[in-house]
Protein backbone atom coordinates (compact mmCIF):
# COMPACT_ATOMS: atom_id res chain seq x y z
CA UNK A 1 0.00 0.00 0.00
CA UNK A 2 2.92 2.48 0.76
CA UNK A 3 4.62 1.50 -2.45
CA UNK A 4 1.01 2.36 -4.31
CA UNK A 5 0.42 5.59 -2.36
CA UNK A 6 4.25 6.38 -3.40
CA UNK A 7 4.25 5.65 -6.77
CA UNK A 8 0.95 7.60 -7.20
CA UNK A 9 2.33 10.62 -5.62
CA UNK A 10 5.60 10.21 -8.20
CA UNK A 11 2.91 10.36 -11.24
CA UNK A 12 1.10 13.18 -9.86
CA UNK A 13 4.21 15.10 -9.20
CA UNK A 14 5.10 14.55 -13.13
CA UNK A 15 2.64 15.38 -14.65
CA UNK A 16 2.40 18.54 -12.82
CA UNK A 17 5.90 19.39 -14.16
CA UNK A 18 5.07 18.39 -17.47
CA UNK A 19 2.28 20.60 -17.56
CA UNK A 20 3.93 23.52 -16.05
CA UNK A 21 6.71 22.95 -18.38
CA UNK A 22 3.79 23.58 -21.24
CA UNK A 23 1.99 26.25 -19.23
CA UNK A 24 4.24 28.73 -18.53
CA UNK A 25 5.66 29.44 -22.06
CA UNK A 26 2.17 29.23 -23.44
CA UNK A 27 1.32 32.23 -20.32
CA UNK A 28 4.34 34.30 -21.51
CA UNK A 29 3.07 33.72 -25.13
CA UNK A 30 -0.04 34.89 -24.39
CA UNK A 31 1.52 37.96 -22.44
CA UNK A 32 3.58 38.67 -25.79
CA UNK A 33 0.25 38.34 -27.67
CA UNK A 34 -1.70 40.51 -25.41
CA UNK A 35 1.38 42.88 -25.25
CA UNK A 36 1.33 43.37 -29.37
CA UNK A 37 -1.79 43.72 -29.59
CA UNK A 38 -1.95 46.34 -27.30
CA UNK A 39 0.91 48.02 -29.08
CA UNK A 40 -1.18 47.84 -32.85
CA UNK A 41 -4.18 49.00 -31.51
CA UNK A 42 -2.37 51.81 -29.17
CA UNK A 43 -0.41 52.65 -32.98
CA UNK A 44 -4.01 52.17 -34.83
CA UNK A 45 -5.53 55.19 -32.89
CA UNK A 46 -2.58 57.54 -33.02
CA UNK A 47 -4.36 60.70 -33.79
CA UNK A 48 -1.84 61.52 -36.77
CA UNK A 49 -2.34 58.63 -38.17
CA UNK A 50 -5.38 60.16 -40.46
CA UNK A 51 -3.55 63.73 -40.33
CA UNK A 52 -0.26 62.39 -41.88
CA UNK A 53 -0.18 61.83 -45.26
CA UNK A 54 1.12 63.01 -48.66
CA UNK A 55 0.96 66.87 -49.25
CA UNK A 56 -1.73 67.29 -51.70
CA UNK A 57 -2.01 71.46 -51.94
CA UNK A 58 1.60 72.52 -50.11
CA UNK A 59 4.77 71.31 -51.61
CA UNK A 60 6.86 74.23 -49.44
CA UNK A 61 4.86 76.15 -46.75
CA UNK A 62 8.07 78.17 -46.05
CA UNK A 63 7.32 80.16 -48.81
CA UNK A 64 3.94 82.07 -47.88
CA UNK A 65 5.80 82.61 -44.59
CA UNK A 66 6.25 86.64 -43.58
CA UNK A 67 10.42 85.45 -43.04
CA UNK A 68 10.71 84.07 -46.28
CA UNK A 69 13.27 86.07 -48.50
CA UNK A 70 12.75 85.39 -51.59
CA UNK A 71 15.32 84.74 -54.31
CA UNK A 72 13.35 88.07 -56.31
CA UNK A 73 11.63 90.71 -55.44
CA UNK A 74 8.92 92.01 -57.94
CA UNK A 75 8.23 95.55 -58.39
CA UNK A 76 11.44 96.12 -55.72
CA UNK A 77 14.31 96.36 -58.18
CA UNK A 78 14.32 100.51 -57.56
CA UNK A 79 14.73 100.22 -53.89
CA UNK A 80 17.08 97.12 -54.20
CA UNK A 81 19.28 99.51 -56.39
CA UNK A 82 19.04 102.19 -54.31
CA UNK A 83 19.90 100.28 -50.99
CA UNK A 84 22.31 98.09 -52.54
CA UNK A 85 23.85 101.32 -53.64
CA UNK A 86 23.84 103.22 -50.31
CA UNK A 87 25.99 100.06 -48.13
CA UNK A 88 28.81 99.55 -51.43
CA UNK A 89 31.58 101.40 -49.58
CA UNK A 90 31.21 98.43 -47.24
CA UNK A 91 32.90 96.35 -50.09
CA UNK A 92 35.40 98.47 -50.37
CA UNK A 93 36.61 98.99 -46.58
CA UNK A 94 34.73 102.36 -45.61
CA UNK A 95 31.58 103.39 -43.59
CA UNK A 96 28.37 103.03 -45.12
CA UNK A 97 25.58 105.86 -44.43
CA UNK A 98 23.05 105.71 -42.23
CA UNK A 99 19.53 104.65 -43.57
CA UNK A 100 16.41 105.20 -42.64
CA UNK A 101 13.70 103.17 -44.61
CA UNK A 102 9.97 104.06 -43.99
CA UNK A 103 6.75 102.06 -45.47
CA UNK A 104 3.40 100.97 -44.17
CA UNK A 105 3.16 97.21 -43.51
CA UNK A 106 3.84 94.64 -46.16
CA UNK A 107 5.70 96.94 -48.18
CA UNK A 108 8.61 94.46 -48.33
CA UNK A 109 11.19 96.93 -46.66
CA UNK A 110 12.30 94.34 -43.92
CA UNK A 111 12.84 91.64 -46.71
CA UNK A 112 14.42 93.56 -49.40
CA UNK A 113 17.09 95.12 -46.20
CA UNK A 114 18.04 91.64 -45.18
CA UNK A 115 17.90 90.65 -48.76
CA UNK A 116 20.46 93.00 -49.30
CA UNK A 117 22.59 92.02 -46.05
CA UNK A 118 22.51 88.43 -47.47
CA UNK A 119 24.12 89.42 -50.56
CA UNK A 120 26.61 91.61 -49.34
CA UNK A 121 28.19 89.40 -47.06
CA UNK A 122 28.26 86.55 -50.04
CA UNK A 123 29.98 89.39 -51.87
CA UNK A 124 32.26 90.25 -49.18
CA UNK A 125 33.53 86.32 -49.23
CA UNK A 126 34.07 86.22 -52.75
CA UNK A 127 36.05 89.57 -52.42
CA UNK A 128 38.15 88.18 -49.38
CA UNK A 129 36.30 91.17 -47.01
CA UNK A 130 34.76 91.00 -43.44
CA UNK A 131 31.20 92.30 -43.45
CA UNK A 132 29.19 91.39 -40.41
CA UNK A 133 25.34 91.90 -40.14
CA UNK A 134 22.87 91.87 -37.66
CA UNK A 135 19.29 91.71 -37.88
CA UNK A 136 16.95 93.12 -34.57
CA UNK A 137 13.50 93.64 -33.70
CA UNK A 138 13.06 96.28 -31.52
CA UNK A 139 9.49 95.17 -30.22
CA UNK A 140 10.96 91.73 -29.41
CA UNK A 141 14.30 93.38 -28.46
CA UNK A 142 14.29 97.04 -26.74
CA UNK A 143 16.25 98.05 -24.28
CA UNK A 144 19.90 98.90 -24.90
CA UNK A 145 21.69 96.70 -22.98
CA UNK A 146 19.34 93.73 -25.77
CA UNK A 147 20.79 95.95 -28.55
CA UNK A 148 24.29 95.64 -27.62
CA UNK A 149 24.60 92.57 -26.68
CA UNK A 150 22.84 91.33 -29.82
CA UNK A 151 25.21 93.37 -32.28
CA UNK A 152 27.95 92.08 -29.96
CA UNK A 153 26.80 88.56 -31.07
CA UNK A 154 27.43 89.60 -34.87
CA UNK A 155 31.05 89.99 -33.84
CA UNK A 156 32.09 86.58 -31.96
CA UNK A 157 30.05 83.11 -31.52
CA UNK A 158 31.84 82.97 -27.76
CA UNK A 159 30.40 86.77 -26.79
CA UNK A 160 27.38 85.21 -24.65
CA UNK A 161 30.47 83.28 -23.26
CA UNK A 162 32.53 86.79 -21.99
CA UNK A 163 29.37 89.16 -21.63
CA UNK A 164 26.22 87.60 -19.69
CA UNK A 165 22.74 88.28 -21.36
CA UNK A 166 22.22 90.63 -18.20
CA UNK A 167 23.34 91.83 -15.11
CA UNK A 168 26.55 94.44 -16.40
CA UNK A 169 26.52 98.37 -16.31
CA UNK A 170 25.92 99.38 -19.59
CA UNK A 171 28.78 101.52 -20.05
CA UNK A 172 30.68 97.85 -19.46
CA UNK A 173 29.30 96.40 -22.57
CA UNK A 174 29.86 99.35 -24.29
CA UNK A 175 33.41 99.25 -23.86
CA UNK A 176 33.39 95.07 -24.10
CA UNK A 177 31.44 95.86 -28.00
CA UNK A 178 34.03 98.49 -28.79
CA UNK A 179 37.12 96.02 -27.85
CA UNK A 180 35.44 93.08 -29.13
CA UNK A 181 34.47 95.15 -33.02
CA UNK A 182 38.51 96.52 -32.91
CA UNK A 183 39.43 93.32 -32.15
CA UNK A 184 37.72 91.33 -34.85
CA UNK A 185 38.17 94.28 -37.96
CA UNK A 186 35.46 94.70 -40.52
CA UNK A 187 32.54 96.60 -40.97
CA UNK A 188 29.16 96.02 -39.27
CA UNK A 189 25.84 96.84 -40.85
CA UNK A 190 22.67 96.45 -38.19
CA UNK A 191 19.24 96.24 -39.23
CA UNK A 192 17.17 97.98 -36.34
CA UNK A 193 13.53 96.96 -37.15
CA UNK A 194 10.66 98.95 -35.70
CA UNK A 195 13.26 101.40 -34.76
CA UNK A 196 10.32 103.54 -33.43
CA UNK A 197 9.16 101.02 -31.01
CA UNK A 198 12.98 101.43 -29.59
CA UNK A 199 12.73 105.02 -29.09
CA UNK A 200 9.10 105.15 -27.60
CA UNK A 201 10.33 102.65 -24.93
CA UNK A 202 13.90 103.53 -24.20
CA UNK A 203 14.35 106.91 -26.01
CA UNK A 204 17.26 107.94 -28.33
CA UNK A 205 20.21 107.44 -25.79
CA UNK A 206 21.22 103.82 -27.48
CA UNK A 207 20.87 105.33 -31.06
CA UNK A 208 22.99 108.67 -29.67
CA UNK A 209 25.83 105.83 -28.83
CA UNK A 210 25.43 103.75 -31.71
CA UNK A 211 25.36 106.52 -34.10
CA UNK A 212 28.47 107.95 -32.04
CA UNK A 213 30.40 104.41 -31.54
CA UNK A 214 32.44 104.92 -35.10
CA UNK A 215 34.08 107.87 -33.74
CA UNK A 216 35.79 105.14 -30.71
CA UNK A 217 36.44 102.72 -33.32
CA UNK A 218 39.68 102.48 -34.61
CA UNK A 219 39.83 98.59 -36.78
CA UNK A 220 36.57 98.60 -37.00
CA UNK A 221 32.94 100.93 -38.20
CA UNK A 222 29.12 100.29 -37.52
CA UNK A 223 26.25 101.41 -40.31
CA UNK A 224 22.85 101.06 -39.10
CA UNK A 225 19.50 100.84 -41.46
CA UNK A 226 16.62 101.30 -39.28
CA UNK A 227 13.20 100.61 -40.37
CA UNK A 228 9.78 102.19 -39.07
CA UNK A 229 6.20 102.31 -40.81
CA UNK A 230 6.07 105.60 -38.57
CA UNK A 231 7.35 108.36 -40.89
CA UNK A 232 7.29 111.12 -37.44
CA UNK A 233 9.54 109.33 -34.87
CA UNK A 234 12.35 111.15 -35.92
CA UNK A 235 10.64 114.17 -34.19
CA UNK A 236 11.12 112.29 -31.06
CA UNK A 237 15.34 112.02 -31.59
CA UNK A 238 17.75 114.56 -30.38
CA UNK A 239 19.09 116.89 -33.72
CA UNK A 240 22.55 114.90 -33.67
CA UNK A 241 20.88 111.76 -33.27
CA UNK A 242 18.27 112.65 -35.89
CA UNK A 243 21.54 113.86 -38.04
CA UNK A 244 23.57 111.09 -38.13
CA UNK A 245 20.39 108.74 -38.16
CA UNK A 246 19.13 109.80 -40.92
CA UNK A 247 22.21 110.29 -43.42
CA UNK A 248 19.58 108.95 -46.30
CA UNK A 249 16.69 107.50 -46.40
CA UNK A 250 14.18 105.41 -48.64
CA UNK A 251 10.21 105.60 -48.82
CA UNK A 252 8.93 101.94 -49.39
CA UNK A 253 5.07 103.10 -51.60
CA UNK A 254 2.29 100.34 -50.97
CA UNK A 255 1.75 97.88 -53.63
CA UNK A 256 -1.53 98.01 -55.70
CA UNK A 257 -3.89 94.52 -56.38
CA UNK A 258 -1.57 93.72 -59.64
CA UNK A 259 1.74 94.24 -58.05
CA UNK A 260 0.38 92.52 -55.20
CA UNK A 261 -1.20 89.20 -57.32
CA UNK A 262 2.58 89.23 -59.11
CA UNK A 263 3.96 88.67 -55.70
CA UNK A 264 1.64 85.93 -55.20
CA UNK A 265 1.95 83.86 -58.40
CA UNK A 266 5.85 84.26 -57.63
CA UNK A 267 5.25 82.46 -54.13
CA UNK A 268 2.53 80.08 -55.05
CA UNK A 269 4.69 78.11 -57.57
CA UNK A 270 7.16 77.51 -54.60
CA UNK A 271 4.51 76.65 -51.62
CA UNK A 272 2.14 74.78 -54.04
CA UNK A 273 1.79 71.76 -55.94
CA UNK A 274 0.84 71.91 -59.72
CA UNK A 275 -3.13 73.36 -60.03
CA UNK A 276 -3.78 73.25 -56.15
CA UNK A 277 -4.51 77.11 -56.18
CA UNK A 278 -7.84 78.27 -58.49
CA UNK A 279 -6.23 81.64 -60.14
CA UNK A 280 -9.12 83.67 -58.97
CA UNK A 281 -7.66 82.75 -55.65
CA UNK A 282 -4.83 84.98 -56.22
CA UNK A 283 -6.46 87.74 -57.84
CA UNK A 284 -9.42 87.92 -54.80
CA UNK A 285 -6.31 87.71 -51.96
CA UNK A 286 -4.49 90.72 -53.75
CA UNK A 287 -7.48 92.81 -54.08
CA UNK A 288 -8.48 92.42 -50.19
CA UNK A 289 -4.92 93.30 -49.56
CA UNK A 290 -5.46 96.09 -51.98
CA UNK A 291 -7.76 97.94 -49.79
CA UNK A 292 -5.57 97.30 -46.66
CA UNK A 293 -3.22 100.11 -48.05
CA UNK A 294 -1.36 97.47 -50.32
CA UNK A 295 -0.06 95.06 -47.85
CA UNK A 296 1.32 91.74 -49.15
CA UNK A 297 2.25 90.36 -46.40
CA UNK A 298 -1.55 89.95 -45.46
CA UNK A 299 -2.01 88.90 -48.87
CA UNK A 300 0.37 86.50 -48.16
CA UNK A 301 -0.92 84.91 -45.25
CA UNK A 302 -4.65 85.59 -46.50
CA UNK A 303 -3.28 82.67 -49.23
CA UNK A 304 -1.42 80.27 -46.37
CA UNK A 305 -4.23 80.16 -44.23
CA UNK A 306 -6.83 79.39 -46.88
CA UNK A 307 -4.52 76.45 -48.59
CA UNK A 308 -4.98 75.36 -44.76
CA UNK A 309 -8.01 75.48 -44.26
CA UNK A 310 -8.69 73.77 -48.04
CA UNK A 311 -6.47 71.12 -46.38
CA UNK A 312 -7.83 70.43 -42.83
CA UNK A 313 -10.98 69.87 -44.64
CA UNK A 314 -10.12 67.05 -46.90
CA UNK A 315 -9.33 69.33 -50.52
CA UNK A 316 -7.28 68.80 -53.22
CA UNK A 317 -7.63 72.25 -54.43
CA UNK A 318 -7.47 76.16 -52.94
CA UNK A 319 -10.97 77.47 -54.45
CA UNK A 320 -12.38 81.25 -53.42
CA UNK A 321 -14.62 79.97 -50.64
CA UNK A 322 -11.46 78.87 -48.35
CA UNK A 323 -10.15 82.35 -48.87
CA UNK A 324 -13.81 83.92 -46.95
CA UNK A 325 -13.14 81.17 -44.15
CA UNK A 326 -9.82 82.60 -44.28
CA UNK A 327 -10.79 86.10 -43.67
CA UNK A 328 -13.10 85.36 -41.06
CA UNK A 329 -10.44 83.50 -39.06
CA UNK A 330 -7.90 86.00 -39.03
CA UNK A 331 -10.40 88.72 -38.46
CA UNK A 332 -10.89 86.90 -35.00
CA UNK A 333 -7.50 86.44 -34.57
CA UNK A 334 -6.75 90.11 -34.80
CA UNK A 335 -9.50 91.18 -32.55
CA UNK A 336 -8.40 89.07 -30.12
CA UNK A 337 -5.00 89.98 -30.16
CA UNK A 338 -6.06 93.80 -30.22
CA UNK A 339 -8.03 92.91 -27.09
CA UNK A 340 -5.26 90.97 -25.57
CA UNK A 341 -2.86 93.75 -25.54
CA UNK A 342 -5.08 96.52 -24.32
CA UNK A 343 -3.94 98.40 -21.22
CA UNK A 344 -5.85 97.98 -18.23
CA UNK A 345 -8.38 100.95 -18.45
CA UNK A 346 -9.17 100.47 -21.87
CA UNK A 347 -10.13 96.91 -20.61
CA UNK A 348 -12.27 98.33 -18.39
CA UNK A 349 -14.43 100.31 -20.27
CA UNK A 350 -14.55 97.85 -23.22
CA UNK A 351 -15.92 95.75 -20.61
CA UNK A 352 -18.30 98.36 -19.32
CA UNK A 353 -19.73 98.77 -23.27
CA UNK A 354 -19.87 94.58 -23.47
CA UNK A 355 -21.57 94.66 -20.05
CA UNK A 356 -24.51 97.20 -21.61
CA UNK A 357 -24.88 96.35 -24.53
CA UNK A 358 -28.21 94.58 -24.02
CA UNK A 359 -29.52 97.65 -22.61
CA UNK A 360 -31.80 98.71 -25.18
CA UNK A 361 -32.79 97.27 -28.41
CA UNK A 362 -30.62 98.33 -30.39
CA UNK A 363 -27.80 97.93 -28.49
CA UNK A 364 -26.79 101.43 -28.66
CA UNK A 365 -25.35 103.38 -25.02
CA UNK A 366 -24.52 106.73 -24.50
CA UNK A 367 -21.24 107.69 -22.83
CA UNK A 368 -22.62 108.58 -19.45
CA UNK A 369 -24.46 104.96 -19.25
CA UNK A 370 -20.59 103.15 -19.94
CA UNK A 371 -19.39 105.84 -17.22
CA UNK A 372 -22.00 104.31 -14.80
CA UNK A 373 -20.98 100.68 -15.15
CA UNK A 374 -17.11 102.11 -15.80
CA UNK A 375 -17.42 102.88 -11.80
CA UNK A 376 -18.95 100.11 -11.10
CA UNK A 377 -16.39 97.74 -12.46
CA UNK A 378 -13.85 99.95 -10.98
CA UNK A 379 -15.02 99.73 -7.52
CA UNK A 380 -15.53 96.25 -7.59
CA UNK A 381 -12.03 95.09 -8.80
CA UNK A 382 -10.07 98.39 -7.05
CA UNK A 383 -9.31 99.38 -10.31
CA UNK A 384 -8.11 103.31 -9.96
CA UNK A 385 -11.13 105.51 -11.21
CA UNK A 386 -10.34 108.16 -14.09
CA UNK A 387 -13.10 111.21 -15.11
CA UNK A 388 -16.08 110.47 -17.80
CA UNK A 389 -13.78 113.21 -19.92
CA UNK A 390 -10.55 110.66 -19.94
CA UNK A 391 -12.70 107.92 -20.17
CA UNK A 392 -14.46 109.48 -23.03
CA UNK A 393 -11.09 109.61 -24.83
CA UNK A 394 -10.78 106.01 -24.41
CA UNK A 395 -13.65 105.81 -25.91
CA UNK A 396 -13.11 107.36 -28.83
CA UNK A 397 -9.74 105.53 -29.28
CA UNK A 398 -11.74 102.09 -29.27
CA UNK A 399 -14.06 103.46 -31.87
CA UNK A 400 -10.36 104.48 -34.05
CA UNK A 401 -9.38 100.83 -33.01
CA UNK A 402 -12.46 99.71 -35.17
CA UNK A 403 -13.84 97.70 -31.35
CA UNK A 404 -16.51 99.89 -30.79
CA UNK A 405 -18.99 102.56 -32.74
CA UNK A 406 -18.83 105.78 -31.08
CA UNK A 407 -21.05 107.82 -33.13
CA UNK A 408 -22.39 111.85 -32.58
CA UNK A 409 -26.08 112.23 -33.06
CA UNK A 410 -27.64 115.94 -32.45
CA UNK A 411 -30.03 115.75 -30.04
CA UNK A 412 -31.65 119.85 -31.61
CA UNK A 413 -32.08 122.01 -28.76
CA UNK A 414 -31.27 118.97 -25.99
CA UNK A 415 -27.53 119.24 -27.33
CA UNK A 416 -25.67 116.07 -28.99
CA UNK A 417 -24.87 113.26 -27.56
CA UNK A 418 -22.68 109.93 -28.52
CA UNK A 419 -24.21 106.48 -28.73
CA UNK A 420 -21.62 103.42 -28.54
CA UNK A 421 -22.63 100.16 -29.87
CA UNK A 422 -20.35 96.69 -30.51
CA UNK A 423 -18.17 96.95 -33.50
CA UNK A 424 -17.26 93.38 -33.61
CA UNK A 425 -19.69 90.05 -33.46
CA UNK A 426 -20.52 88.32 -31.04
CA UNK A 427 -18.70 85.33 -31.69
CA UNK A 428 -15.52 87.70 -31.78
CA UNK A 429 -16.16 88.93 -28.15
CA UNK A 430 -16.65 85.22 -27.24
CA UNK A 431 -13.64 84.64 -28.90
CA UNK A 432 -11.57 87.32 -27.06
CA UNK A 433 -13.18 87.05 -23.42
CA UNK A 434 -12.21 83.06 -23.77
CA UNK A 435 -8.48 84.28 -24.87
CA UNK A 436 -8.25 87.65 -21.99
CA UNK A 437 -8.75 86.45 -18.14
CA UNK A 438 -9.12 89.72 -16.78
CA UNK A 439 -12.41 90.06 -19.35
CA UNK A 440 -13.78 87.08 -18.74
CA UNK A 441 -13.60 87.27 -14.82
CA UNK A 442 -14.93 91.39 -14.74
CA UNK A 443 -18.21 89.82 -17.42
CA UNK A 444 -18.78 87.07 -15.62
CA UNK A 445 -18.39 88.55 -11.62
CA UNK A 446 -20.58 91.36 -12.88
CA UNK A 447 -23.27 89.46 -14.84
CA UNK A 448 -23.41 87.06 -11.15
CA UNK A 449 -23.69 89.92 -9.06
CA UNK A 450 -27.02 91.02 -10.02
CA UNK A 451 -25.70 94.86 -10.05
CA UNK A 452 -26.93 94.93 -13.58
CA UNK A 453 -30.35 94.64 -14.61
CA UNK A 454 -31.72 91.53 -16.88
CA UNK A 455 -32.82 93.55 -19.24
CA UNK A 456 -29.02 94.72 -19.54
CA UNK A 457 -27.71 90.92 -19.43
CA UNK A 458 -29.99 89.71 -21.47
CA UNK A 459 -27.64 89.61 -24.71
CA UNK A 460 -24.26 88.63 -22.21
Amino acid sequence: MENLALKTKKRLLGTLCIYSWFAIPKALLMAGVLSMEKKQKSEKNNVFDMLVREERIFKNREALASTYIPPEFPHRDNEINDVANILKPALYGARPSNILIYGQTGTGKTAVAKFICNQIVSKAKTEGKKIHTAYINCKQTNTPYGILTNIGKTYSKDWEDKVPNAGWRIDKVYSALKEKADEDGGIAIVILDEIDTLVSKSGDDILYHLTGLNSDLNNSKISLIGISNDTRFTSWLDPRVKSRMGEESLTFSPYNALQIENILVQRAKMAFHEGAVDPLVLSYCSSRAALEHGDARKALDLLRISAEIAEREGQETVTVKYVSKAENVMEHDLVRSLISTLPLQPKVTLASIILNRGSKENGQQTTGEVYNTYRLICKRFKVEQLTQRRVGHIISELDMQGLINAKVVSLGRQGRTRYISMAIEQSQVDSALDNDAFLSRVIKEIKMSGYLSSIQLRLI
